[in-house]
């Protein structure tokens, strides 16, 4: 039996786990897939490369409009799957490596508990450790109707990795990650069918901003919406999905991006007293714990599948580990988001359905009345805000259009800390004509009191 004072069951945000200060003890980080987790390898950081490659497609099929003739003459996909995958790959070799360098044990295997403390590994090797961190991730989910479909598919695992680009792709789901790839493949020439549930695409974000985003994006797919699928067959060369009104959807390719699941059916939890919630996530408390010594984060136990959220948890519980007598909460409020379609959302705070029962004001200002929205030629971009019209704070901020995820940045800082309306738009200078003027001018509409009471009024 080895002794350690910390086990970490997977190395993507588990591995932000590890402070300097444990240098001095003995730790494990236990890997049986990729380094660096879902984000590096499958997630976050390659999705945003192809999805610039697909803006500038994008912005070549518009170039006519700005009096260019710039025409997309064709799209090389093995280059641009190889420039990505290798930028990948080389990324988490050395993640592997600089692991392998350092004074933290690593076991590429798989792990189980065989107790409250006790892990054995998949070659037989059994640990203790005084504290384990499960930061296992998560997979994507396959409903059953096509998992017993025997039809093969994609998910978002896999599709970036296509031998060639097919010519058309029908997409099961109309969440984050489906209307990402749907973008990056339409933008390649792909003709894009999706398939979703709810009477919206991103139907969790706020009800107005889904119901643009979804008219906005139907002129490009061919969108199925309060769509059920009750069967998946071959058909040809390709795949087609009837759904529940006897509509059949066909493609050539099929992408599965119905959401995710937690990592967490085969760790044999219950040995070590850790609960698990009706959708398998690991049950945590306040400050992370699942059980006496046992703590987890990210996609396997949060309430957030979002990168910098498992990052935060993860600082959160470094710290925890450090300091049993002055625990800190898990970072769970005012949670930013964004969604990098065409156009972009980003999102921070209440949402239109969350304040039915409280007052409120709102405003919507379009991209197209200012400056650099005329440069952009851009009549779709919105920036939509609530705030509370007793206190002057903001209550939450929606922005569809370009660079949407760069322009909530000081919203997100507004709203966490609690800043008033009148102090945001004129406490400080907005560059002109910068497209930050679409928050300014927001900002400035909001039926509030408008008296800067702190710093200078500009």
């Amino acid at each position: 039996m080895e002794q350690f004072d910390l086990a970490v069951i997977g190395a993507g945000s588990g591995g932000v786990v590890i402070p300097d200060d444990f240098d001095r003890r003995r730790v494990a980080l236990i890997e049986a897939g990729s380094f660096g987790g879902t984000c590096l390898n499958r997630g976050c950081i390659p999705t945003k490369m192809f999805v610039y490659t697909a803006d500038l497609a994008m912005q070549a099929r518009r170039a006519s409009e700005f009096g260019l003739r710039a025409p997309l003459e064709g799209v090389d996909w093995p280059a641009i799957r190889d420039r990505i995958i290798a930028r990948v790959e080389e990324t988490e070799a050395a993640e592997r490596q600089e692991w392998a360098e350092s004074d933290v044990t690593v076991f590429e295997e798989y792990v189980r508990f065989a107790g409250p403390h006790e892990l054995v590994i998949k070659d037989g090797t059994r640990i203790e450790a005084a504290q384990i961190v499960i930061a296992t991730g998560g997979h994507p989910a396959i409903p059953p109707v096509v998992a017993e479909s025997g039809v093969a598919f994609h998910t978002s695992d896999t599709v970036m990795r296509l031998d060639a680009l097919p010519a058309s792709m029908v997409i099961l789901g109309g969440g984050y990650v489906a209307v990402e790839l749907a973008h990056v493949f339409s933008s390649l020439g792909v003709e894009i069918h999706v398939v979703e549930m709810a009477a919206t695409l991103v139907a969790n974000l706020d009800a107005d901003i889904a119901r643009r985003f979804t008219a906005l994006v139907s002129a490009r797919w061919d969108v199925h919406l309060d769509a059920t699928v009750t069967d998946v067959v071959a058909h040809g060369a390709g795949v087609e999905v009837v759904l529940d009104d006897g509509e059949r959807v066909m493609g050539e390719l099929l992408l599965v991006a119905t959401g995710r699941e937690p990592n967490t059916d085969d760790l044999q939890l219950d040995l070590a007293g850790v609960a698990l919630s009706e959708n398998g996530h690991i049950v945590v408390d306040e400050f992370g714990r699942a059980a006496p010594g046992v703590w987890a984060l990210g996609d396997c136990s949060s309430p957030f599948e979002l990168k910098h959220v498992a990052n935060a948890e993860a600082r959160t519980i470094a710290y925890n580990l450090a300091h049993a007598d002055d625990l800190r909460p898990l970072p769970h409020e005012w949670v930013p988001s964004a969604v990098f379609s065409d156009p972009q959302i980003a999102s921070v705070g209440a949402r239109l359905q969350d304040l039915e029962e409280r007052p409120f004001v709102s405003v919507t200002q379009q991209y197209g009345d200012v400056a650099y929205g005329w440069a952009l030629q851009d009549h779709r971009g919105v920036c939509k805000l609530y705030a509370d019209p007793e206190t002057g704070t903001l209550l939450g901020a929606h922005i569809l259009g370009h660079q949407a995820s760069l322009l909530i940045a000081p919203l997100v800082q507004a709203v966490a800390h609690g800043q008033r309306v009148a102090d945001i738009a004129r406490g400080q200078f907005w560059i002109h004509p910068a497209l930050s003027e679409v928050v300014e001018n927001a900002l400035l509409k909001l039926p509030v009191d408008q008296e800067v009471r702190s710093g200078q009024a500009h």
